[in-house]
């Protein structure tokens, strides 16, 4: 009996990019299909609850500005996550990161140095990054000479970049508001502080900022020779060992950069929305960039819209449960089942790839025997 072999559409000039975006979307289908199932439990009608949902994110310009300014540490975070994969560590730091960049821009953005704002909002962020950096470097050298596992690490040290800042906002006295009724920063300097690009709004560059580095590093990935050593390093280490890489200065270079964009993602917070600095002034936020990554499947493309997707279902989501009555908690049941698909996907797609690969390995085997074994 001839035995049928599996066939594969190949798309040589589009990459992987269009497969890894098309299983993305057909997880996210799947999960709000189940999330509507659960509405639908509760008594409400998901289609009118998936319609105030979109209202609130993109009814008016106001609240698709607030679906950007959402998006903003979601952007930087999920690309610093998602550089990280690629490498084959999981840098999990990034609300670490933060909330020590963010100590770093607050040091001179309370001073008025009498500067223009470019020059200041660029020393603000220079800053961040270099306390960023010394910060990463702590994860990035345990991990790539002590082999110390990198999750582990990054998420004690997020817990220590909290308690000191915490600290920082409320004993040390030229940062600290003394007599606040809440432990925060003074307040910035205007020159300091990032343009409101939408006037009722609180949109800032951040979100264009995020986008941009994305596309950067979409391209440095794909097109460059350090790209392609992060890749290799990350798809098969023993191979990339072998052909030269150096894989212990690549896993650190990589959590160093993870790290300086998150301490630039903490600044934009602070600089762009706080406009001071709190205590806890962002939570979760790093761990939702690492769902972001995730949801991108490690695509910096992939991020952008990833990123969108989950500050859309926050934005709207308050709206969502105020019009229809169904539970606040909805939102992060939507994001987790979304989340539970699309790796779902990703997993039956892989294991039908490698029955594809191994039936054309038997194919091969096949066509190389010899002919009726020698007309016996």
């Amino acid at each position: 009996m001839e035995k049928k072999a599996m066939k594969i559409i190949k798309l040589p000039f589009l990459g992987d990019m269009v497969i890894s975006l098309g299983r993305t979307l057909f997880g996210i289908l799947l999960g709000l299909i189940a999330s509507a199932v659960l509405i639908r439990l509760s008594g409400v009608d998901p289609f009118f609850a998936y319609g105030a949902l979109l209202r609130g994110a993109f009814g008016s310009p106001q609240a698709f500005s607030n679906v950007l300014v959402r998006s903003s540490p979601l952007l930087l975070g999920g690309i610093a996550v998602s550089i990280g994969v690629k490498t084959g560590v999981w840098n999990t730091g990034i609300e670490g990161y933060m909330y020590i960049g963010a100590i770093g821009a607050t040091i001179v953005g309370v001073k008025n140095f009498g500067i223009p704002p470019v020059l200041h909002i660029l020393i603000c962020f220079t800053v961040a990054a270099v306390f960023a950096a010394a910060w990463g470097a702590i994860p990035g050298y345990l991990k790539a000479y002590r082999n110390v596992n990198e999750v582990t690490s990054t998420i004690m040290l997020n817990y220590v970049a909290i308690f000191l800042t915490n600290w920082a906002v409320s004993n040390v006295a030229w940062i600290a508001e003394k007599g606040a009724f809440y432990p925060m920063s003074l307040p910035y300097a205007k020159e300091a502080c990032l343009p409101i690009l939408m006037r009722g709004s609180s949109l800032h560059p951040g979100p264009f900022i995020g986008i941009a580095v994305c596309l950067v590093f979409h391209f440095i990935i794909n097109s460059t020779s350090f790209g392609y050593r992060t890749r290799m390093l990350g798809q098969n280490p023993f191979a990339a060992r072998y052909a030269g890489v150096d894989s212990k200065k690549q896993i650190m270079i990589m959590i160093i950069v993870g790290a300086i964009i998150g301490g630039v993602s903490g600044a934009i917070e602070v600089m762009g929305l706080k406009q001071r600095l709190f205590m806890e002034f962002v939570t979760g936020v790093g761990y939702e960039s690492v769902a972001v990554a995730l949801l991108a499947g490690g695509n910096a493309i992939g991020v952008i819209f990833a990123a969108l997707f989950f500050a859309a279902l926050k934005a709207g989501g308050a709206t969502m449960s105020i019009e229809t009555g169904v539970a606040s908690s909805m939102n992060s049941i939507i994001i987790a089942l979304c989340m539970l698909f699309v790796i779902g996907v990703g997993v039956v797609d892989a294991r039908r790839m490698k029955k594809i690969v191994e039936s054309d390995n038997e194919d091969e085997e096949e066509k190389d025997t010899p002919q009726e074994k020698e007309e016996a």
